[in-house]
């Protein structure tokens, strides 16, 4: 009876074994081709410009065809058709003397066709990622799918990293899930840090010392943007309210503590971890705070109480970027807000 029953065991573990088919696939160079064929009979340029356009496309496939050079390489096919690509594709490929990226306002119209918006929509994202502006990146993504570009691996990537550093925490876990479907054929690049960012997010916890680290960093990038608007002053707020909960927490451990008998917590510090290098926010209620970016200054009493009773109980390093925040927040000139 017991080895009928063990030679069950395979096939009752086969069937209990449940797998979900990808939500999205890698195009071919003949798909992608194909597609930019068809976009030109759409578009119905001039004989001569169809020739150029059609001669970046050869019938014998590209080597080294990956998403990136796949992407490159219809923005490239947009510019030469279109005058607006061009200019945007140009743009992209200059060094940035700011401080306003290219306008690629025009791709949100609905008359540009489907294929050349969503592509070059992400050509411009990847743009702005690499220099930091990640409340655009998201923007120009918004409500494109892996489905409608030539390279999905990037387009999620792309969205991983802006979650991830605006500290979007249950949106970067989201995505960065749907990118590692196919985590065997990534290019290795993508793959490497896709591990990274896993264990990373993996460890992170909503309002610990960590999370409001990232906040803090968060605000910094902000404000060197020159932005001191509603957006900085809610990831502000989020800091000091996320400060004071896990105050009073330590607080509220430590007179049950007191009532139990027990003995109270050291005043060393922890030993130092590794600092976090990525940042990034959470969502919050909007409120009225004000108009300028150093409106959430603990008066000096309270903050030099939360500073000492976090010395006692944390890493001493971050005493110093706690401290050195509500600094950088006092010597804050009032600017109008931006954004």
């Amino acid at each position: 009876m017991l080895i009928a029953c063990a030679a069950l065991l395979p096939a009752a573990r086969a069937h209990s074994e449940v797998t979900f088919a990808p939500s999205w696939e890698m195009p071919t160079y003949e798909t992608v081709r194909g597609n930019v064929l068809q976009w030109l009979d759409e578009v119905q340029p001039t004989e001569e410009v169809r020739a150029e356009a059609s001669s970046l496309w050869p019938s014998v496939e590209l080597r080294d065809a990956d998403g990136t050079a796949l992407l490159q390489r219809v923005a490239e096919t947009f510019a030469v058709v279109d005058p607006q690509a061009h200019e945007l594709v140009r743009a992209c490929n200059l060094k940035h003397a700011g401080p306003l990226p290219p306008d690629a306002s025009w791709l949100h119209d609905r008359s540009v066709p489907r294929f050349m918006r969503h592509n070059l929509l992400l050509y411009y994202a990847r743009w702005l990622a690499q220099r930091g502006l990640y409340d655009e990146v998201l923007l120009a993504l918004e409500g494109i799918s892996a489905q409608d570009v030539v390279d999905p691996a990037g387009l999620l990537f792309t969205r991983v990293i802006a979650h991830q550093q605006l500290v979007h925490l249950d949106e970067s876990r989201a995505a960065l899930a749907q990118l590692l479907e196919h985590e065997e054929t990534l290019p290795r690049r993508y793959e490497q840090i896709a591990q990274l960012l896993q264990r990373d997010l993996a460890e992170l916890q909503d309002e610990s010392l960590d999370h409001i680290a990232r906040q803090m960093n968060d605000v910094r990038r902000r404000l060197d943007f020159g932005r001191a608007g509603k957006k900085v002053q809610s990831v502000e707020q989020s800091v000091v309210d996320s400060l004071d909960k896990l105050i009073k927490k330590i607080e509220d451990q430590q007179q049950q503590c007191s009532k139990s008998g027990g003995t109270a917590q050291s005043s060393q510090p922890m030993q130092d971890s590794r600092l976090p290098s990525m940042r990034a926010p959470m969502q919050v209620d909007q409120r009225d705070i004000g108009s300028q970016s150093g409106w959430g200054d603990l008066p000096p009493r309270e903050r030099q109480q939360a500073l000492q009773q976090i010395g006692r109980d944390f890493p001493a390093h971050y005493r110093e970027l706690i401290e050195q925040y509500f600094r950088e927040l006092a010597d804050e000139s009032n600017s109008s807000p931006n954004k």
